[in-house]
């Protein structure tokens, strides 16, 4: 085998994207995974005709003329979805001169969860700023022109109260978030009645149901129904639902909340119960529907705060419902209230 058809071999071989280019300054050889970024049709023309980067260039040229190693990032190739990528451009020497290889290596994924943690950190900090900014504010009128007005002491010191329950709410939500996604890889095994955990909620949400003037229907099966699960987060499931279905349901609807089951769920493979939670809202328009389940995505921001929201409710059941190894389901359209599904594996 010559050096060359072995060069190509090699760089077949290699699952990253991969180039070679010969002593000329031609593209000689590139692997499958660089044909997605590069046009192949540049194979065997000079190199910039494929690698118009100006960065890159300079380095392959580099390494052409003097040898020198480089590694060159970010790059970002376009297409359907913009990549990015770090490039290592390395000199090979071969018989006929000094050619170079370069290898990419993904950096988008990276780039993708830097983006999402300072999404994350902005978010919270925004959260927080508003309440306590809002509480300096009231301490600060307290201790001035309020001091001896006692009517407007308690009318800010109720609103202080409620932006304080607003923070430690959110700060509970926040770590419940976390503890769920540290645990989402460990499969629960206790055995917990679905029924049950169901009324439990039911009973702690009285008071809430009672003061929204809506009625909470619960239907389905007459046997008790067992899945293996964490009982705490199933119940965090439960409440979470059926407090939004209350609360964006409507004073004087009703919400219906029906248990049932499935002796083989095809996308389960095997034996499921069904926990459909089902309100007479407004409904949603189904743009919003695939961003329900994001961190402090909220359809109406105003009324979501007015209503206590934190914005992470959606996004720690669906952390939940991954664990079980479950699927949430969410269906709804505008005048025709919403419906969100949790199918449990038996």
């Amino acid at each position: 085998m010559t050096a060359t058809a072995l060069l190509f071999d090699l760089v077949q071989a290699v699952p990253m994207p991969m180039v070679a280019i010969g002593p000329d300054e031609r593209l000689m050889a590139m692997n499958t995974a660089a044909g997605a970024l590069i046009d192949p049709a540049a194979l065997g023309r000079h190199h910039a005709m494929g690698m118009r980067q100006p960065g890159l260039m300079q380095a392959v040229e580099r390494a052409l003329a003097r040898g020198e190693r480089a590694v060159v990032q970010p790059i970002s190739f376009g297409g359907a979805h913009e990549s990015l990528w770090r490039v290592t451009v390395t000199p090979l020497e071969q018989s006929d001169g000094r050619g170079a290889v370069c290898v990419f290596e993904d950096l988008t994924e990276q780039e993708q969860i830097g983006q999402v943690r300072r999404d994350f950190v902005a978010n919270v900090s925004h959260e927080l700023r508003t309440p306590l900014t809002a509480l300096i504010g009231f301490i600060e009128t307290l201790r001035g022109p309020a001091r001896d007005d006692a009517a407007a002491r308690e009318r800010f010191l109720d609103i202080m109260e409620r932006e304080a329950t607003r923070m430690t709410r959110l700060v509970r939500d926040l770590l419940s978030l976390s503890r769920v996604e540290a645990q989402e890889r460990q499969r629960p095994t206790e055995q917990v009645e679905v029924q049950a955990s169901i009324q439990g909620v039911l009973a702690i949400l009285r008071q809430t149901i009672d003061e929204a003037q809506v009625r909470v229907v619960l239907e389905g099966c007459k046997t008790p129904v067992t899945v293996p699960a964490d009982s705490d987060q199933l119940g965090q499931v439960w409440q979470n639902l059926i407090e939004n279905a209350v609360k964006y349901g409507g004073a004087g609807k009703q919400v219906t909340v029906r248990v049932t089951t499935n002796d083989h769920d095809p996308m389960l493979r095997g034996p499921s119960v069904r926990v459909d939670v089902v309100d007479q809202g407004e409904g949603l328009d189904p743009v919003h529907i695939p961003r329900l389940t994001e961190r402090f995505y909220r359809v109406d921001s105003h009324r979501s705060r007015r209503q206590g929201g934190t914005g992470l409710g959606l996004a720690i059941v669906k952390h939940i419902v991954n664990r079980h190894r479950g699927r949430l389901k969410i269906e709804s359209a505008p005048g025709q209230g919403s419906t969100f599904t949790v199918i449990l594996p038996r």
